[in-house]
């Protein structure tokens, strides 16, 4: 090799690359505009859609998510039609086959993470629960503190918070005491065979329908379950608002309320073993034993 031509040669070469430069100066210039356009209608196109996303969903890690999204796919587009224009489709092909591949990688790594993402998306779109609902979902019951992509963070009324996959939320049953907010609260109890019926079915309905926590749109209702060894059991139904009223108060008013009208009209509720004894000391009636 004639070292002597080396100049000769990478002049030539760099005047091919000026030449070629120059002539394609216009689609260089028509690739930059175009991506510098969609740069800027992803900016407009993403904040109208997360405003109006936020008409229907109130949270802002699904909202922010999305507007990031749409922002990243109105870009690619743009990227992708620029190095069309300058003639680099197989650039184009190649970006194309490295994306899906890194996904398809991604998707397998992090498969938890993925159906935990799209869990976390679908019940903000969907809202079977929202923040501040009472619920029970995966044996665990509290309100509604947080709803995150990942997870779901709630109150266990305990001190305690319980942060819950989104994934088991969105596939297991949900249990919201808050949606309807109305709640029937159920009290369990009996009384002697020695008393009527009907008058102590009269008396704890009228206890507990004075409470004020109890909704009068709903009756109180009082039925008779079963014949016991002690005494004929009973369950008593109320309804409250358990937005304004703790569900575990208002049964303990309740119970106390129903003792008392029982005990104000010498009904008894359970006593095994000893109940007509303890009826007739009640009544001051002189107790006939054997």
């Amino acid at each position: 090799m004639d070292f002597s031509q080396a100049p000769g040669l990478i002049y030539a070469e760099i005047s091919l690359w000026l030449r070629n430069a120059i002539r394609y100066l216009p689609e260089l210039a028509v690739a930059i505009i175009i991506f510098v356009l969609f740069t800027f209608a992803s900016r407009w196109i993403s904040r109208g859609f997360v405003n109006g996303l936020r008409r229907v969903s109130n949270n802002e890690s699904v909202i922010n998510l999305t507007g990031a999204v749409l922002r990243f796919v109105v870009v690619s587009i743009g990227l992708f039609i620029a190095l069309g224009i300058l003639g680099l489709d197989k650039t184009v092909t190649s970006l194309l086959a490295g994306a899906g591949v890194i996904a398809l990688a991604v998707g397998f790594a992090f498969q938890d993470l993925t159906a935990n993402f799209i869990s976390g998306t679908m019940i903000a779109l969907a809202r079977p629960i929202q923040v501040g609902d009472t619920v029970e979902t995966n044996g665990y019951t509290g309100k509604v503190l947080d709803i995150k992509l990942r997870s779901i963070v709630i109150d266990n009324g305990q001190g305690q918070t319980v942060e819950i996959p989104s994934k088991d939320v969105f596939q297991k049953p949900i249990t919201n005491f808050s949606r309807i907010g109305q709640r029937r609260i159920e009290l369990a109890a009996g009384v002697s065979y020695l008393d009527d019926l009907a008058t102590a079915q009269k008396i704890a309905r009228a206890a507990v329908s004075q409470l004020p926590f109890v909704l009068k749109n709903h009756p109180v209702d009082l039925h008779y379950r079963n014949f016991a060894d002690a005494n004929i059991q009973f369950v008593l139904w109320f309804w409250i608002n358990p937005a304004a009223t703790n569900p575990n108060l208002a049964l303990s008013e309740a119970i106390m309320a129903v003792k008392r009208a029982f005990d104000a009209h010498q009904i008894l509720i359970v006593f095994a073993g000893q109940t007509f004894d303890l009826k007739q000391k009640l009544l001051n009636e002189p107790v006939v034993k054997d």
